[in-house]
């Protein structure tokens, strides 16, 4: 018998033939994505071989017999493995580049649903994070062609129409119409940071919810976002992994104040001004701009040490910390040193008043009316997250000017990770510095944030021991 020959097609993502609607419904959520693409005929043995392509998508097989008549019976099948995934680009850690299709615009539970009385209502950036949230928690799966128990598409353009709690399902050719585009700085929890490719929807379109900064240097952020195999939390580097100058953010119309004590505080958009923005800018539940100048005009000021990761918008221990060493370095006491900036606070800190924390610290009296005098870095003992001598990652970022920088790039020379230095090591933080600092984590086997360039506690307690 002559054997048969095959010929291979690709057919249309999530199939709707009766056989792959029936697997949709019986097999569990977990079984209908990942290496398959979400097609649960592709491994039904019910239904035949079927192979995957790389990427996903299914490969129905076509027997076009040689002589008529003849037949491929299902014992003498054999079913083909899966090819693997297409290799990830360079650059993109494994399953963070959005090979994630996605559906277009649809009511609530789908076609058969009916779209909401509602649409845009009004929610605050809590609620929306706190959604986007319980997706993660339920570790929902990826799959263009299911709905959620809440209605919304199981896509990353579905993801942001739960989170933002939309009447329906949008796509990312539609969810700009639902907010106001704002600039990279003006980005908080809550708002969207969307691409799509009007020329080739289905080629790298996809749309994340902002999570807030990692970090003050504002490179890296925490993205709530659905692809594939399920929702997740993750910190991204900005504007992403891929497609990254494409991205533009976009803030919800319908985003609300929320309630502080003392009333309702405004979202703030715009710290430039040097005039005081008022109490109720800062303190547990503040997450706004202004609290990100404070930090950094803290740090500035010899506060950095108590920073293990910021400034950023959200008030935090850290922010309260500094201010108080702030406010007693200007020999403030009781009220005056509580830890939350009032209008003397702000005005010595916008205009260059007073002595510097790491002055006072250090016993210098500092100059009357301006910043005093740096305190030398500690030779050996415990700085900070208990490691000797680690002065905090606030004193090794773009525009650091201090001793610690020195040691760091000279102990990176002693250790051979000094190629990058055109000269020096000097007190100056520069793209040396942290090209050194990032070949060094390298050389620890990190990848990803862990080896970003910016000394943490373990590179440094590796680096000096």
């Amino acid at each position: 018998m002559t054997a048969p020959a095959f010929e291979e097609f690709d057919p249309e993502s999530d199939c709707d033939c009766p056989g792959c609607t029936h697997w949709r419904h019986v097999l569990p959520h977990s079984a209908a994505v990942g290496g398959f693409g979400g097609h649960p005929a592709a491994h039904s043995p019910a239904l035949g071989p079927i192979l995957t392509r790389a990427g996903g998508a299914p490969i129905a097989l076509v027997l076009a017999a040689a002589a008529a008549g003849t037949a491929l019976g299902a014992a003498g099948a054999t079913p083909a493995l899966a090819a693997a995934h297409a290799p990830q680009r360079p650059g993109v850690p494994a399953g963070d580049d959005p090979g994630s299709p996605q559906g277009g615009t649809t009511p609530l539970h789908g076609p058969g649903g009916s779209p909401a009385k509602i649409k845009a209502p009004l929610t605050t950036r809590a609620e929306i994070i706190n959604r986007a949230k319980e997706w993660v928690v339920a570790q929902v799966p990826y799959n263009m062609g299911a709905y959620w128990s809440d209605g919304y598409r199981q896509d990353c353009s579905g993801f942001v129409s739960m989170a933002w709690n939309l009447g329906g399902n949008e796509w990312t050719g539609s969810l700009d119409k639902y907010g106001v585009r704002i600039a990279r700085d003006d980005l908080q929890p809550g708002d969207m940071l969307l691409f799509h490719n009007p020329s080739d929807p289905e080629k790298g379109s996809h749309v994340v919810i902002f999570g807030g900064w990692t970090d003050y240097t504002r490179s890296h952020y925490i993205a709530y976002e659905l692809t594939r195999p399920h929702a997740r939390r993750v910190v991204t580097p900005y504007a992403y992994w891929s497609n990254s100058d494409r991205y533009l953010a976009y803030r919800y119309k319908g985003v609300r104040s929320e309630p502080v004590k003392g009333g309702t505080v405004t979202p703030v958009t715009s710290p430039a001004t040097a005039a005081f923005p008022g109490a109720a800018a800062f303190g547990p539940g503040a997450n706004n701009a202004y609290v990100t100048r404070l930090g950094r005009m803290l740090v500035a000021r010899g506060a950095g040490s108590f920073y293990t990761s910021g400034p950023g918008p959200r008030w935090s221990d850290a922010d309260r910390r500094a201010t108080r060493a702030f406010q007693q370095a200007q020999g403030w006491t009781g009220a005056d040193a509580d830890g939350l900036p009032g209008p003397a606070t702000w005005s010595y800190l916008v205009n260059g008043k007073g002595r510097d924390v790491r002055a006072a610290n250090a016993g210098s009296p500092g100059r009357p009316g301006g910043p005093g005098t740096p305190a030398k870095p500690p030779a050996g003992g415990v700085a900070s997250h208990g490691v000797a001598g680690y002065p905090g990652r606030a004193l090794f970022r773009p525009g650091a000017d201090n001793a610690h920088v020195t040691r760091l790039g000279r102990q990176l020379v002693k250790k051979g990770f000094g190629k990058y230095y055109t000269q020096g090591p000097g007190p100056r933080w520069g793209e040396g510095d942290r090209r050194n600092v990032e070949a060094f984590q390298r050389a620890q086997g990190w990848r990803g944030g862990a080896a970003d360039g910016y000394p943490g506690p373990e590179t440094w307690r590796r680096l000096f021991s």
